[in-house]
């Protein structure tokens, strides 16, 4: 006999992180909240274009579709308006206005087609005018309403054809208005639109001559805070009441900084894997943390968009210098820099460049360290005790084995010529410890050092790490490293196990033989190995 009741009712709803999230499906917070600078009522009103710029996965597109959908129901601020989403995604790679720009117009015609808009005819074929050309026309469809066009993936389009593209829309600004050519534009990627500009004119700065001088406003899409995580996730407890420890929020946020897919993906990891979709258990710190290691073995999209990014040598460059953590007074004013900004990977904490969150951390190391990690032969030597706890003593000491047969040459292969030691030793380190413990990593720029903290069987040990460059001493960098490692190990875990790994990259001491290299010994309970 079939169940009409079960039939019939509403599906719970998820935490999403494939695409724009909607309120009937998934859990979510209203995304206009987090926009930082803008004023939405005036874009209309005042008949503006403005630009939205946030890195991906943070709710660009949630955001636009929704707020297309509250104007189109007649709900915004009473405006008399008719919105379309458009994403231009499509024109990735299409430098040349003339294969672009046929291409933006069939997508206005489909995404309006999709969300039962009017559609606008193309009457042109001449690649310089015919978005200018479907823009008026639709914008005679939509009279007397106000027409809102919002463009998404604007990123996308480079060269010929975002020149063309910002043209023919700035050669209809002054005619803007119903009947006549979109009252309102807003211009969506994760990059504020003078760097788009910039890379299409060959790295040129902008002036007053560039072909979109008649933005209003350049909008920031914020990550969540900490409240707006409790927030998220309330939404759960009221509708099947599941209910989440305040220590396994606070995890939640603090290995996240709010980067909202990430939040979405522990929670829905933790609720839809570790426990079972329809459970009422409460979900704990142990959860959201299998959660996070499911998540960063699994190398979901995101991720693994994130980790592709180090093929690029700019951002190679930024990262190398914030796992080195020594001190680059052009860092933070470099093109390069802003770059990382602008895709999420960085942010700037109490004046410290730094990887935006512990996740992206261990993701980005653990692809830096990848391929050295598969190189590196798998341990035939004894790096547990008999109780089954972790030998570090004995695993370091490998290391320094490692380091005296290998280094020299495996780092004439290395992309990263500074954080190279740090790189090694972290890789050796995963090698050996992966599945079975794991490391957390701390490293910025400025800091000169990274510090390592590595669980196994609740356990814990510190690592920090330091190199010794030509204007300084082992003695002065062995002091300050003894105590930096004391406060570390404080913040961690005051019983666990500490040691100072110093690479002496000074030519001088590379010269001498290894046996006068290599140290071992014990200072105030942290073991300082010399390298």
């Amino acid at each position: 006999m079939i169940n009409l009741e079960v039939m019939t009712k509403r599906p719970v709803r998820f935490f999403n992180t494939t695409g724009p999230c909607n309120p009937e499906d998934h859990y979510m917070l209203p995304p206009a909240d987090r926009l930082v600078g803008a004023q939405l009522h005036r874009y209309i009103r005042d008949k503006l274009y403005w630009v939205l710029h946030a890195p991906r996965q943070t709710g660009k597109t949630t955001f636009l579709q929704s707020w297309m959908r509250e104007i189109n129901s007649g709900q915004f601020n009473g405006e008399n308006a008719l919105a379309c989403y458009v994403s231009v995604e499509r024109c990735q790679g299409l430098a040349e206005a003339e294969r672009a720009m046929p291409n933006i117009c069939k997508a206005i015609q489909e995404y309006a087609d999709s969300f039962g808009l009017p559609v606008p005819e193309l009457k042109t074929l001449a690649a310089n005018s015919m978005l200018g050309d479907i823009l008026k026309n639709w914008a005679a469809l939509t009279a007397p309403k106000d027409l809102v066009v919002l463009f998404d993936e604007v990123d996308v389009l480079e060269g010929e054809s975002l020149i063309s593209f910002l043209r023919q829309l700035r050669g209809g600004f002054a005619a803007r208005g119903p009947g006549l050519f979109p009252a309102s534009v807003a211009l969506v990627g994760m990059r504020d639109l003078k760097d788009y500009i910039t890379a299409a004119k060959g790295g040129l700065a902008p002036n007053p001559g560039s072909p979109f001088n008649v933005k209003e406003d350049s909008v920031f899409l914020s990550n969540f805070q900490r409240e707006d995580i409790a927030n998220l996730f309330s939404q759960r407890t009221e509708e099947n009441g599941q209910q989440i420890t305040m220590d396994a929020l606070d995890y939640v946020y603090e290995q996240s900084r709010g980067q909202p897919w990430i939040v979405n993906s522990l929670f829905k990891r933790a609720t839809m894997r570790i426990l079972n979709e329809d459970s009422r258990e409460t979900v704990t710190i142990e959860h959201v943390r299998k959660a996070r290691e499911q998540m960063i073995l699994a190398r979901e999209t995101h991720l693994d968009a994130l980790a592709y990014r180090l093929e690029d040598p700019r951002i190679r460059k930024v990262m190398e210098a914030l796992i080195s953590g020594e001190p680059d007074t052009s860092l933070a004013a470099g093109e390069a820099f802003r770059l990382c900004l602008d895709l999420g990977l960085v942010e700037i904490i109490d004046g410290t460049p730094c990887v935006a969150n512990p996740i992206y951390r261990e993701v980005l190391a653990r692809q830096m360290t990848y391929s050295t990690q598969l190189a590196i032969p798998k341990p035939e030597w004894e790096w547990q005790k008999a109780d089954g706890s972790l030998d570090m003593d004995t695993l370091l000491r490998e290391f320094q084995r490692f380091w005296r047969k290998h280094s020299a040459i495996w780092e004439q292969k290395s992309d990263y010529t500074e954080a190279f030691p740090h790189l090694l030793l972290m890789a050796f380190l995963q090698r050996v410890l992966n599945g079975g413990g794991r490391i957390d990593r701390e490293y910025a720029a400025g800091r000169g050092r990274v510090d390592l903290a590595v669980e196994y069987n609740k356990r814990w040990f510190i690592i920090e790490i330091k190199l010794v460059h030509p204007y300084d001493t082992f003695e002065n960098i062995k002091e300050e490293g003894l105590r930096q490692i004391g406060k570390y190990r404080d913040t961690i875990d005051p019983a666990a196990s500490a040691y100072l790994a110093v690479f002496d990259r000074r030519p001088e001491i590379q010269r001498k033989p290894w046996e006068e290299r290599l140290s071992w010994t014990a200072e105030g309970g942290i073991i300082v190995i010399g390298l």
